[in-house]
């Protein structure tokens, strides 16, 4: 899946003075041409402009409704792989981080303990122990019970 993360910044108000940029529309379009450059320089992708409502305090007591030109740009995220806590780019997630993850989960569920250990480990804790294969006796559910 896909990650972003979204950068909003301010459209010019006012065009930029160039040499071929004789007009207001021309100026304009060389400081936005400046602003996306910059931010593709960064590693953001235009998405979109936008029109917004910002309400702004007028005097003491006023307020009125402004509207606000943004930019609206994006980035793609990496995604840190949970195995081997490394930052992977979202492209080669699938590929690199899947096969990984579910290995992991496959020997995390069904652990290779050899038998040795696992006798070994139920007489160092004093569990129950095995008998020609059959389970030990239970007691009474409720020892008061069985004092009775």
């Amino acid at each position: 899946m896909q990650r972003f993360e979204y950068q909003v910044v301010p459209a010019p108000r006012k065009g930029e003075k160039a040499k071929a940029a004789k007009t207001a529309p021309e100026r304009f379009a060389v400081a936005l041409t400046h602003v996306m450059n910059d931010m593709a320089a960064q590693g953001w992708e235009y998405v979109r402009s936008d029109t917004l409502p910002c309400e702004e305090r007028v005097g003491f007591t006023g307020k009125t409704t402004v509207f606000q030109n943004m930019l609206v740009f994006r980035r793609e995220i990496a995604v840190v792989d949970a195995v081997s806590q490394q930052a992977l780019p979202v492209e080669s997630t699938p590929v690199v981080a899947a096969p990984v993850i579910a290995a992991s989960r496959a020997e995390l569920a069904t652990p290779e303990i050899p038998s040795e250990l696992r006798v070994n480990e139920a007489l160092r804790v004093g569990g129950p122990q095995l008998v020609s294969g059959r389970a030990p006796a239970l007691g009474p559910a409720n020892p008061h019970h069985a004092a009775e």
